[in-house]
């Protein structure tokens, strides 16, 4: 070493400086290798083949014990689970994940493992979700996440629920998210203020390179564990439970089933790749999910996506009118009351949807004015315009 430092010592300026600039470009490439290695995600397919990501993504998946029984019911859907489930959900509240829809998106992660599914268009007839995550043991890849819409803020805050998002509507206005969830003081995890490791970008994710905007990940853990650290567990700072004000759905066992075959709903007609058709299937009592021409999918298990429960509900759809370009921000009239089409067991149930403010829970009743029994599983709720063209 000494005789390197030697020889260097005795180079001119200029040589030093040439010297120097190549070792930096030789550091600055081996590092970018390396980097690249770790967090490129780059998508290899093995003999099977399966997706592999070299990103971070769910650990210590914990399954229920299949031996174990399940006896607890889950408070947001009714589905059942094990004692050590129920030990774990109570320790913490609903998380809140937005996931987006757009067909480069196709297939998400996460969304068979939600208790519950807002879906709702976000701009230009392009739907996105709402997933909530509550009751499920595992730890689960979410993603594609995206940005934030003011009548998402409306179902959730039903929950008091966590929040996570890329971002979000905030020009000034009714549309205003972002400014409405200071206001409203959700407990917001956007990804703008927390970044690498909890949320990570996946360019590679389904083999090939998509838009930047469609390739935001997380996992339910990751996002549990910030929002303790913010002392958003299941309990509050002054000692307030989260379902405190919380009321649950009503809930049954699956009954008869009948014989519905189809159930198509159109959003926007003028954008059928985001049409959505639901087929019963009589052997699971589940209705099964395409969108646009094919199989709805989950990338976590690759599982076509299903629902216990359709919730349909018809509210009013407006621009925002707030100067935004393409004045593309909607706006969702979601309390008040309007029709509701919710199909279970194969048969369709014709009703209304109330909700009376925006804390206040949603409610859906049959056309005598009782409130409807959810069958225990997941529930899928779609909101369309009024006016949508919707067929089964």
């Amino acid at each position: 070493m000494s005789k390197i430092i030697e020889i260097f010592e005795g180079l001119t300026n200029l040589q030093k400086t040439l010297i120097l600039i190549i070792l930096s470009v030789v550091v600055y490439s081996f590092s970018s290798s390396l980097s690249y290695t770790l967090f490129s995600g780059i998508l290899k397919p093995q003999g099977n083949g399966s997706l592999v990501s070299s990103l971070p993504s769910a650990a210590n998946i914990v399954i229920e014990d299949p031996s174990e029984p399940k006896t607890e019911e889950c408070p947001l859907n009714g589905a059942l689970h094990t004692k050590k489930a129920k030990e774990s959900w109570e320790k913490r509240r609903p998380l809140a994940v937005m996931i987006e829809n757009h067909t480069e998106a196709r297939p998400q992660s996460g969304l068979s493992s939600a208790d519950i599914v807002y879906e709702a268009v976000a701009e230009g007839g392009i739907t996105r979700f709402m997933a909530l995550f509550y009751c499920n043991l595992a730890d689960i890849q979410v993603g594609p996440v995206r940005s934030a819409r003011t009548y998402y803020l409306d179902w959730l805050g039903e929950y008091d629920a966590l929040y996570a998002h890329v971002g979000g509507a905030n020009t000034p206005g009714p549309a205003d998210a972002l400014g409405q969830i200071i206001r409203y003081e959700v407990k917001d995890l956007n990804q703008f203020s927390i970044g690498f490791p909890v949320f990570w970008r996946d360019y590679q994710r389904l083999g090939h390179s998509v838009a930047t905007e469609h390739t935001m990940y997380s996992t339910t853990s990751k996002l549990w564990e910030v929002g303790a650290k913010r002392g958003w567990t299941a309990t509050s700072s002054a000692g307030i439970k989260w379902d405190s004000k919380f009321t649950p759905w009503k809930f049954k066992d699956s009954t008869s089933q009948g014989s519905a075959g189809q159930v198509t709903v159109n959003f926007w007609e003028s954008q059928p790749g985001y049409q959505v058709v639901w087929t019963y299937d009589s052997e699971t009592n589940t209705y099964l999910r395409k969108n646009g021409d094919g199989n709805h999918m989950d990338l976590n298990n690759n599982q076509q996506l299903s629902a216990k429960n359709v919730v349909i509900q018809f509210q009013r759809e407006a621009n925002a009118n707030d100067g935004y370009p393409g004045n593309v921000h909607l706006l969702y009239g979601t309390t008040g009351s309007g029709k509701a089409l919710i199909f279970q067991n194969g048969n369709a149930i014709e009703g209304k949807w109330v909700k009376n403010s925006r804390l206040a829970r949603s409610k859906y009743l049959d056309k005598t004015g009782k409130e409807i029994e959810f069958i225990k599983g997941q529930i899928w709720i779609q909101t369309v315009p009024e006016g949508s063209k919707v067929s089964f």
